[in-house]
This record gives C-alpha cells, sequence and structure tokens, in this order.
C-alpha cells in the first residue's frame, strides 16, 4: 500500500509527517510513504489574527481538499489545531502516543514569569494562554505573535518582547528544548485539548487504510484526547477560545480539569472530575457541563 501524506511546509509541521512516516514505513503491507507539503490559509495570513480570518481549521482545510481529491491519503496535525467538531466525512483514524503536553515560557535572558520585570511584553496569539498568564501576573502586556517556531523565536530575539509562550512539544521536537526558560506544570498553566498530540486523519470511507493507521494508535492518549475534546465541543469552544482541558490516566482511572476564562484573567473558573477511562467522552461532557452552570457560556458568548 502506498500512502500519501498531506502536510504543512512548517519544519514542525514536516517533522511529525515524517514521523509518522517512519512509523507507517514499519508497518507490514507499506510498500511506500510520500509526503505531499501544501501552503495553508493560516500559513499565509500572518498580519492577523486567527480569530479573524476563521480559525485554526484553516490550517487543515486544504489538506482536506487534498484527500477529497485523491492527491492525498491521510493528514497529520497537532491536536491541538483540530477543531472539536470534525467535518463530515473526516476521521481521526489514529493518535499517536503523547508527548509533553506542557506550555513553555521563552524569554530573552532565560528568565522565568515570576523574573520578568513588571509590565513585560509577552508575544502569544493565544486566549487560553493570555488570560492564564494574567490571572497570574495582570501586570504584563501580552502582544499577538504569529508564525511558525523560527519565525517566532526570531521575533523575540530581535528585542520585540521579553518572552513568548510555546507549546514544549514543538520546541523539543524541533531541537530547540534549550530555548526553554520555564515550563508551565498543567497545575499552573492548564494546556490546550490535544496539545502534544499528533493526530493522523483520512477519509471514513477508507475502511482499509483506516485499519493500517489503527496499529498506531496509543490507547491513553486517545482516552485523554478524547475526554479533553469533548469539553471544547460540549461548550461549542473553538480552538481561539479561552478555554483549557487536561486529563491524565492513573490505575485505570480518568482525572480531567477543564477551565474558561475571560481574556483578561479576572475570571477564571475551573472544574475537575474523576472517572473510568472508558467513559472519557461522558467525563469531558459532564465536566463541560458544570462549567456551563457557573457561568461559562457567559464568559465565552463575550469573547470577540
Amino acid at each position: 500500500m502506498l500512502i500519501r501524506i498531506a502536510t504543512r511546509k512548517s519544519a514542525l509541521a514536516l517533522w511529525q509527517a515524517e514521523h509518522v512516516a517512519a512509523m507507517l514505513e514499519e508497518l507490514a503491507g507499506i510498500s511506500s510513504v510520500q509526503l505531499v507539503p501544501m501552503s495553508t490559509r493560516g500559513d499565509e495570513v500572518l498580519d492577523r489574527s486567527l480569530q479573524k480570518i476563521g480559525g485554526k481549521g484553516l490550517f487543515i482545510k486544504e489538506l482536506e481538499i487534498a484527500m477529497h481529491k485523491d492527491s492525498a491519503d491521510i493528514a497529520v496535525h497537532s491536536m491541538k489545531d483540530v477543531p472539536a467538531e470534525m467535518p463530515d466525512g473526516f476521521v481521526i483514524a489514529a493518535m499517536l502516543q503523547r508527548a509533553n503536553p506542557t506550555d513553555a515560557l521563552v524569554s530573552d535572558a532565560g528568565r522565568t514569569l515570576d523574573d520578568l520585570p513588571p509590565g513585560a511584553r509577552i508575544g502569544s496569539s493565544s486566549l487560553r494562554r493570555q488570560a492564564q498568564l494574567k490571572a497570574i501576573r495582570p501586570d504584563l502586556q501580552i502582544e499577538p505573535l504569529r508564525g511558525n517556531v523560527n519565525t517566532r523565536l526570531a521575533k523575540l530575539d530581535h528585542g520585540d518582547f521579553d518572552a513568548i509562550v510555546l507549546a514544549s512539544a514543538g520546541l523539543e521536537r524541533l531541537g530547540l528544548a534549550a530555548r526553554i526558560s520555564e515550563q508551565f506544570e498543567p497545575g499552573r498553566m492548564l494546556p490546550a485539548a490535544g496539545q502534544g498530540v499528533v493526530g493522523i486523519e483520512c477519509l471514513q470511507q477508507r475502511q482499509e487504510l483506516r485499519a493500517v493507521l489503527q496499529q498506531l494508535e496509543h490507547a491513553e492518549t486517545k482516552q485523554r484526547t478524547v475526554a479533553e475534546r469533548a469539553v471544547a465541543r460540549t461548550l461549542q469552544a473553538s480552538c481561539q477560545s479561552p478555554v483549557a482541558s487536561y486529563a491524565e490516566v492513573q490505575d485505570g482511572l480518568l482525572t480531567l480539569t477543564a477551565l474558561v476564562a475571560s481574556p483578561d484573567g479576572s475570571t477564571v473558573i475551573r472544574e475537575t472530575a474523576t472517572g473510568g477511562v472508558v467513559a472519557a467522552e461522558s467525563l469531558g461532557i459532564a465536566v463541560a457541563t458544570r462549567l456551563l452552570e457557573q457561568g461559562a457560556g457567559a464568559l465565552l458568548d463575550a469573547v470577540v
């Protein structure tokens, strides 16, 4: 079987696609794996926020069109960029074992968040990160930051910011872990749903292909990610909403924590629940429902 992987052209996207390709090549019955690098609107439009141009779904739309047109068989994504509601006809056929789920601070002099001066400029376009940073340090100036990992680091090095916040997994995958000044444990900054998880998307009707991809599935990662994504879906939140969710599994039990916040960090609603791993989705729905009962809907409606 030949498998063609649609991928964005950024260094991180190519790393992920090559990582999946290497895993596929180890499977019996795979004759060849080819990468199909593509540019997406999300990559091309960098002068406006994702909220204003259509959200992170713009990073995957062209890849899905390629699969529809049969110029690619699968697409590889960071699960934190995949909308909670999958488009008709597509599925996430496998999720790989989760890498580091945390957020990382990269500063101009290796300083931690607590060491940054009053009014420090932090680069991040994520309302989730902005809200949690502001809750810790209301004095911080959070400014928009778009582009791939290297572009963002270059802006920091140029002096545009005192620090920036990126996903730890992306930095580690690109061999840039030494740039990390501080990693935020989930208790301090809750990650995005699916952060650190690589997912493989294909057409729902490709049953034979799905059976092959299923061999790469990491069961615990899927359970955790399903619970986290159920929160966002129930809240009808987008990838840009000030919503975070993180699940851990221990002794057969899944513990899920989620929050909804105002962008300025003045209001943070947080919920935690524990249940069986087989009920991951139900647990996510239950946690989201509790958040809504506490006023999460009004917070999300207020975000423009």
